[in-house]
Parts: structure tokens; C-alpha cells; sequence
């Protein structure tokens, strides 16, 4: 996914930012500084990190000049973008702009953590929609700008039986069997062997491994032996997603990306333009 900012989500996103920081005006802003002065800001990363969102300033501000985009890497120092234009407007969106630059690079920087660490393992690693409500679009932006692999956007664009299905449906056949009215492919959460078994058998496309050890996490991918796409989930961080990728899953997926990214440090310095 690209950081798209023509998606109708982004727009909104930025649109109730603006309205919930602004509400009636910037008293501060109004009141001190003259509606005719203009400006530059200048944003700094302040720490090593993965760029994100940086295209959002096009939405903010009239003259920009990105000197970075999503995706890259930078360290301490290096500028990420200009702008320009009247001193108010840079004042009254310079924090709406740092939360989004800052949350959405660390998704980004997270992301990017979790890609290099199965560095070399063939394994892909995945988002999940754990993110925070209203930003789904905006932070898988992001965790795909760190190297990721966007999962489902919702519950509307893929399948995915979870054990709670399985225990209400009356079993993993019985959830399989239904799900097929979907015409899409089937992934299947599982737990034991059991279950392993019963929806191969039912022709899943995809088995997800829950909250196994890597140890038993091996075991199970050994016995499907590519007759269905393997994923691995639960508990994954970066202190053992490396483990995990050592039983050559297909996939890792972990919610940390999103739902436990830090905000990175950015800088925005603010000068006044005369003549």
C-alpha cells in the first residue's frame, strides 16, 4: 500500500484532527502574531527512525517540499520536509501535523524493526487491526511504508475463522463448511493438533498458529508441509519474532506494529520570511 492521501479515510482523518484541535480558533495565535506575516517550517527528525506520512503535509499546507517521503531512512538531523506560507496557518496545524508525523513514523520505524529481525528467512510479516479507531488506513500506510505486509483492512475483505467462530460454530468443520458460502479463501485459526488436522482436511488455504512456542510452532508447519499457507501469531515481539521465523512459517503476524509503536521525535522550528 501506498501513502496514498486522496483516500476519502486520510481526508477525514486529517479533517476531524484539524476540527477537534482548532474548535473555534487559535486564541493564542490570533492574538499575537500579525495576519499578514509569513513563514518557514522546517521539520527535523531528532532520532534515527522510518519516515511515514510525510505526504500528509499536502493536505495541510499549500507550499510544501518534501525531502523525504514514506519509507525512508533517516538519522538524527536530516530534514524531512519545508514549508511555507502564513505564519498563523503553520502555528495553528504545527501539532495536528507533528501527531501525525510522529505516530504514524513510529508504526513505520516499528515495522521496519520487526522486517529486519526475520531478515533472511523467507518469512513475510503482517499487520492486524490493532489500531487505533479511525487510523486503520492511515497506520496500515505506515506499517507498510516500514516493510510489512498489510493483512485484512477488515472484517469485510478476507476470512478468517478465529476460535471464538469455531467454538460457537460447533467445530472447525462446521465453521469451514459455512464460511465457503463466502466464495473467498479460507484461513483458520487453530490451536491443537487437532484442529491442524480437521481444516486441512477441509481444504484451508491458510492455517493460522496461535500462541504456540516456536518450538511447537515448527512441528505444526513441518506436518501441513505447504499443503496450506502457514501463519504465526500471538505474543510475537521483537525479542522473539526471530525464533519464530526459524520454524519457516509463511507469514508472522503481530499487533505490536500498531496497537504498541512509540512516537518518534520530530522537530518542527518555525522562522519568520521577510521581503
Amino acid at each position: 500500500m501506498t501513502f496514498d492521501i486522496s483516500h476519502p479515510d486520510v481526508r477525514a482523518a486529517v479533517e476531524r484532527a484539524l476540527a477537534e484541535d482548532l474548535g473555534s480558533g487559535d486564541v493564542t495565535t490570533d492574538s499575537c502574531i500579525a495576519a499578514d506575516a509569513h513563514a518557514e517550517a522546517r521539520f527535523v527528525a531528532k532520532q534515527e527512525m522510518t519516515v511515514a506520512g510525510v505526504e500528509l503535509l499536502g493536505l495541510l499546507f499549500d507550499d510544501v517540499k518534501l525531502l523525504k517521503k514514506s519509507g525512508d531512512r533517516v538519522t538524527a538531523g536530516e530534514e524531512l520536509a519545508r514549508v511555507r506560507g502564513e505564519s498563523r496557518k503553520l502555528l495553528t496545524r504545527e501539532r495536528v501535523t507533528l501527531n501525525f508525523l510522529q505516530r504514524l513514523s513510529g508504526v513505520a520505524t516499528l515495522a521496519a524493526r520487526f522486517v529486519d529481525e526475520v531478515k533472511g528467512t523467507g518469512v513475510n510479516i503482517l499487520d492486524t487491526r490493532k489500531t487505533t479507531p479511525g487510523l486503520r488506513v492511515l497506520e496500515k500506510m505506515a506499517a507498510a511504508a516500514g516493510g510489512v505486509t498489510n493483512h485484512r483492512m477488515g472484517l469485510y475483505d478476507a476470512v478468517l475463522i478465529k476460535n471464538n467462530h469455531i467454538t460457537l460454530a460447533g467445530g472447525v468443520r462446521k465453521a469451514m463448511e459455512q464460511a465457503r458460502k463466502s466464495g473467498k479463501p479460507i484461513e483458520v485459526e487453530v490451536r491443537t493438533r487437532a484442529e491442524v488436522e480437521e481444516a486441512l482436511e477441509c481444504g484451508a488455504s491458510r492455517i493460522l498458529l496461535d500462541n504456540m512456542t516456536p518450538d511447537e510452532a515448527a512441528i505444526e508447519v513441518g506436518l501441513i508441509d505447504h499443503r496450506a499457507e502457514t501463519e504465526i501469531s500471538g505474543g510475537i515481539t521483537l525479542a522473539n519474532v526471530r525464533a519464530y521465523a526459524e520454524a519457516r512459517p509463511d507469514f508472522i503476524s503481530s499487533g505490536a506494529i500498531t496497537h504498541s509503536a512509540v512516537a518518534v521525535d520530530i522537530n518542527c522550528g518555525i522562522y519568520p520570511l521577510t521581503g
